[in-house]
């Protein structure tokens, strides 16, 4: 290729010489080749910042050091790859006996920060292969044909590095790749993203069980509802592993990976830690230890202290603390919104408040949060309407106290609305069994109103009979900014 190239160009200079000599104006000719050089450096990608090797995707240069032991809680989708390359690294006349079909691709999916990547590299340490790894991103421009002859580069360059080092197989890592790989014909401006799907497809079909490199796609997406049907059928995507929010007893292993190296003091129990970071992917357990680490620094401790463990939880559910404080008038209204929420969630679901602050975080001015006593997964009516009474909690009591609610409350009607919504699609209302196309937007507000009428009667009744608790509750708040679930439920049984 380089050789044609060569003699492409000094054809050209022998040309431009030769017009010269025969005193021909060479202005037009120049700066058509200027173009021309402009356009073909960017449609290879110089122009954007792109080197010729990253077209391809990015080659480890040194070999891949992380193992599925250091990957916590995913202990079903670590079975589901395992298996899958056992196929890649057993004997290929052994399997070609029993008339097995080595896999060609796996499909990764599930929320953003739950090991997708970190499991492909495992994949390629386990095999023993060459790792090759792109996004979805880097295959798609304006230039029509750029994405097909990326996906080309990235098998090739695939097969070569495995050569150089000497590896019988190669895995290639493609992450987010719903960015290539979407339906096709929902691009109408222009057919690149279905061409580079094309290419793709005709990668996958020709990867063949006797080549001298064996490769295998690894794909990850959190929104596979996107991924166009061909490239999900059997023969490509063979495996579809499902990555998810690790259970309780995945974040205890999560946090003692990651809490290695870290000096925690002795009365820091991570199963209890476990248990108060409920919906924490991976990626927030191991930022969570990082921020705790990071503030025993700033306060000179020499260990990791359950104050620290405490913080960085909210630091990392919520935000940073802000600078800026509401007003005493202000400030009292979200401690009465605040602990109308912890009210109703501690009477509805005992032992239920982990933390309750006036503390502005984020977007939020203040905020009670819930512990997880057990995995949940399926969901009763009593269960949904006792959250939407946790949601309406906030604004009920501001009301009982103020006469109205405040802006405030916004985020929790929402939640409101989507649990009563719930409650009808799931055919838990009055109206049975439903379908949602067929129901109309009319009649669907109606039930929800009713429903959420319902509950807010419900928790208007609830507040009245405890409206001493409260107001002896947010003057204490008040003063001490942030309590712990134990704290409040003290008083409770004060009263």
């Amino acid at each position: 290729m380089m050789k044609h190239i060569e003699w492409v160009i000094g054809a050209g200079i022998g040309l431009l010489a030769f017009l010269f000599w025969c005193g021909v104006d060479l202005t037009p000719f120049l700066l058509i080749s200027v173009a021309l050089v402009v356009l073909y450096f960017f449609t290879q990608g110089r122009m954007l910042g792109r080197s010729p090797e990253m077209l391809g995707g990015q080659v480890a240069n040194k070999p891949v050091n992380v193992s599925f032991d250091d990957i916590g809680g995913q202990q079903v989708a670590k079975r589901e790859l395992l298996e899958a390359l056992d196929f890649v690294r057993g004997d290929q006349g052994e399997l070609s006996k029993l008339g097995i079909r080595p896999l060609k691709g796996i499909l990764l999916t599930g929320p953003p920060g739950t090991g997708k990547t970190l499991m492909a590299k495992a994949a390629a340490s386990y095999t023993d292969s060459a790792f090759v790894t792109a996004d979805g991103s880097s295959f798609v421009e304006m230039y029509a044909g750029v994405g097909a002859q990326r996906v080309r580069q990235l098998f090739n360059k695939a097969r070569q590095q495995a050569q150089k080092a000497g590896k019988r197989s190669a895995i290639i890592f493609i992450d987010e790749i719903e960015v290539i790989a979407g339906k096709r014909g929902n691009h109408s401006s222009h057919l690149e993203y279905d061409q580079t799907l094309n290419q793709l497809l005709v990668e996958m079909d020709g990867l063949k069980q006797n080549e001298a490199v064996r490769i295998v796609l690894i794909a990850a997406t959190n929104r596979a509802d996107l991924l166009d049907g061909a490239i999900l059928r059997p023969g490509r995507f063979d495996r579809q592993v499902k990555v998810d929010l690790p259970d309780k007893e995945g974040r205890i292993h999560i946090l003692n990976i990651h809490a290695k190296g870290k000096p925690l003091a002795q009365e820091i129990n991570l199963e209890e830690v476990a248990k108060d970071t409920f919906g924490f992917s991976g990626a927030h357990l191991e930022s969570l230890l990082n921020e705790a680490a990071i503030l025993a620094y700033r306060r000179n401790h020499d260990q990791i202290l359950i104050e620290d463990i405490r913080e960085a939880i909210d630091k990392v559910m919520m935000g940073e603390k802000l600078e800026r404080q509401p007003d005493a008038a202000e400030l009292k209204r979200v401690a009465i919104h605040e602990v109308g929420h912890a009210l109703l969630s501690e009477i509805l679901r005992p032992e239920s408040v982990a933390t309750l602050t006036v503390i502005p975080r984020g977007k939020a001015l203040g905020f009670m949060r819930q512990a997880q006593s057990q995995e949940q997964y399926l969901y009763t009516k009593e269960y949904l309407q006792d959250q939407i009474c946790i949601c309406l909690g906030g604004a009920l009591s501001e009301e009982l106290f103020y006469g109205d609610w405040s802006t405030g409350a916004c985020n929790d009607f929402e939640q409101a609305t989507h649990i009563a919504k719930q409650i009808i699609l799931t055919g838990m209302s009055r109206l049975g069994i439903v379908q949602e196309d067929c129901l109309g937007k009319e009649r669907l507000f109606e039930v929800m109103t009713e429903i959420l009428n319902t509950q807010k009667e419900r928790v208007r009744s609830i507040l009245k009979e405890r409206n001493p608790v409260i107001d002896r509750v947010v003057q204490d708040l008040l003063l001490k900014e942030k309590v712990s679930g134990s704290w409040f439920r003290e008083q409770l049984k004060a009263a």
